[in-house]
């Protein structure tokens, strides 16, 4: 189903498209990609929406840095400095959290329109496409690129991504919606289990240090499931890599309601942000984002798996949100 959201003040329609199937509804957006609310059964039978988001246009614009649910390009994550080299030139990026630049600049692509077509009859799934200009945002290269949003016969949310460009340049793209499986407006008592025996430590301003830290022993390691907590904003070391088609690297439960959100992906990262800085109308806390990835700051660390794109190449990202039923 597709409806009239709101109109932005250049006059530009955006509108709203509804997915359901196997007792999920999920509604996305044309502007940024977003994800505007994920509704999924309790243990009671009891359908909530499980993401954080506004009930109106006007939400998103007026609150547009937290990124809710919105999809993140063309740089998911920080590039320190905001400038990168490729190919002996060096390239300056809009540095939005300076001197950093953040997912993809001051207009990435959560604030820019994208066109959406409905998928074929019975596919149960839209795409998201657009094209982003040579030097938008100072990335170069002349980017094509899509998002298409299906639900599976188990009521599954896949995300599949895809880019080709004119012009050598870097792509790393990703999903931020945030998490509160019991509706309560606090995800601190979730438990999460991650498949991750590494993380990138950062510094002061989040850009990982180089190092890929052993999480034995540390806050860091969810190898077995355990409550969150508070004060993570980092980037976990996914065991595999990257992978040709999505495996399992996390899972999120909500005691209280007995929602469990799993995450398949075919990326080798994981941000998990506790969203400690969310002002009104949420509290901190009140979400979690788990952002499939590659590396923060990849384009300057030739070590991190590699995130540039060329021409005659294509990039292509799955990420698959399962849900399931505690007792």
């Amino acid at each position: 189903m597709n409806e009239l959201f709101g109109t932005l003040s250049d006059g530009t329609p955006v509108h709203r498209w509804t997915l359901e199937r196997a007792g999920v509804r999920v509604r996305i957006l044309s502007y940024g990609g977003i994800v505007q609310s994920l509704e999924i059964p309790d243990r009671d039978g009891r359908a909530g929406n499980v993401v954080l988001g506004f009930a109106d246009l006007d939400g998103y614009l007026t609150h547009p840095e937290p990124y809710f649910g919105a999809l993140i390009g063309r740089y998911a994550n920080r590039i320190a400095g905001g400038r990168f080299p490729l190919d002996g030139v060096t390239y300056a990026l809009e540095p939005n959290t300076p001197p950093n630049s953040l997912h993809g600049g001051e207009r990435g692509f959560d604030k820019r329109v994208w066109d959406v077509t409905a998928l074929g009859e019975g596919a149960h799934g839209v795409r998201l496409s657009r094209v982003s200009a040579h030097g938008e945002e100072g990335f170069p290269g002349r980017l094509e690129v899509s998002a298409t949003y299906t639900l599976d016969e188990s009521g599954a949310l896949h995300i599949a991504y895809e880019a080709v460009t004119d012009a050598p340049t870097v792509v790393n793209l990703t999903n931020h919606s945030y998490f509160d499986l019991g509706g309560s407006g606090s995800a601190g008592g979730h438990e999460l289990r991650l498949a991750a025996s590494r993380y990138t430590p950062v510094d002061a301003d989040l850009i990982p240090t180089g190092e890929l830290a052993d999480v034995t022993g540390t806050r860091f390691d969810f190898r077995q499931a355990r409550k969150v907590g508070a004060g993570y904003d980092h980037n976990f070391v996914l065991d595999g890599g990257v992978t040709e088609t999505a495996r399992e690297v996390a899972e999120l439960h909500d005691p209280a309601s007995g929602r469990v959100l799993t995450v398949a992906t075919t990326e080798p990262g994981l941000q998990v942000y506790t969203a400690d800085h969310l002002s009104a109308p949420f509290a901190p806390g009140a979400g979690i984002a788990l952002e499939t990835q590659h590396f923060p700051d990849s384009p300057n660390r030739p070590d991190f798996p590699g995130t540039v794109l060329r021409p005659g190449g294509v990039f292509r990202s799955e990420t698959v949100y399962g849900f399931a039923i505690r007792p």
